[in-house]
């Protein structure tokens, strides 16, 4: 099945796929460049992989799974192995944002520096435990077949809905992160001068800010969403069903019924042809 705006479908996911791409980079060079580089140590080293972490798999391998989906060379693959793949990409952002958020607190604790007290850590620990009910959620009711169809129909839009808020979530969290370690880190020369590092990660910004807008515009085109599959039945949240071809539903199809009415036409007017003749041969016996 074609898909109605195909190259301008790549040229917004070849330019979403490039920016998170820009951006994981911009984070490597900043803390390898301007931040000292990465180790495990309890040092700043260590809270360097943090935005890494989250930039990567938060920001960039989440904004993947969102629109694994609309792929439309993936479309002859089964839905099955699309949920598995959705489900894998999803659970390596979740587990890169858990050792994101181990880099950060064991940097705090080693420096007897105080945890949770800012907005950044509020909204991003939120962010970090609604994934992972959504996580979870997902792989119980989705992914396994255990679940009634009434259920998945009543969850699925909620499902939908919560994951395009946690990701808007997450890019406004990665935005107010960096902004918060410039303010700290900063000093001489100071962020409001414009340094070199202030005006380098103030651009990785722009590009996670850009790469978040790409990916809403993707998923939320109703044209470049993924075809339903013949033969498969389509939830309805009141637990019935209704199934996703037409041509498994010959007695309501639109050919179907025209060649009954057809067909009944031609019943009628024979024995009207036959009554007729009846008559006639009744009368010539007379």
């Amino acid at each position: 099945m074609a898909m109605e705006g195909y190259w301008r479908f790549l040229a917004l996911l070849g330019s979403a796929l490039l920016v998170g791409f820009l951006s994981v980079i911009f984070t490597l060079v900043w803390v390898l460049h301007y931040r000292e580089g990465l180790g495990w140590d309890g040092s700043a080293l260590e809270f360097n992989w943090h935005p890494v972490l989250v930039v990567t798999g938060f920001v960039f391998i989440q904004g993947i799974a969102i629109i694994v989906y609309r792929l439309p060379w993936t479309w002859k693959c089964s839905k099955f192995l699309m949920k598995c793949i959705h489900a894998g990409l999803n659970a390596v952002a979740a587990i890169l944002a858990i050792i994101a958020l181990v880099a950060v607190f064991e940097n705090h604790n080693v420096n007897n520096i105080p945890n949770m007290y800012s907005l950044h850590s509020w909204v991003g620990l939120i962010a970090v435990i609604w994934y992972l009910l959504q996580l979870l959620s997902g792989f119980l009711i989705f992914l396994l077949p255990w679940a009634p169809l009434s259920l998945r129909a009543f969850l699925m839009p909620i499902h939908v809905y919560s994951g395009l808020v946690i990701f808007g979530t997450v890019i406004a969290t990665a935005l107010m992160g960096v902004t918060e370690k410039l303010i700290f880190s900063l000093r001489n020369p100071a962020y409001s001068t414009f340094p070199p590092e202030g005006v380098f990660v103030n651009t990785l910004g722009l590009l996670i800010l850009v790469f978040g807008a790409l990916i809403f515009w993707i998923v939320t085109r109703p044209q470049w969403k993924r075809p339903k599959e013949p033969n498969t039945t389509i939830l309805q949240p009141d637990g019935g069903t209704e199934q996703g071809a037409r041509g498994s539903m010959p007695a309501y199809s639109g050919n179907n019924m025209d060649k009954s009415d057809s067909e009944l036409n031609n019943e009628v007017a024979a024995r009207k042809r036959n009554l007729a003749l009846d008559e006639a041969g009744q009368r010539s016996t007379m």
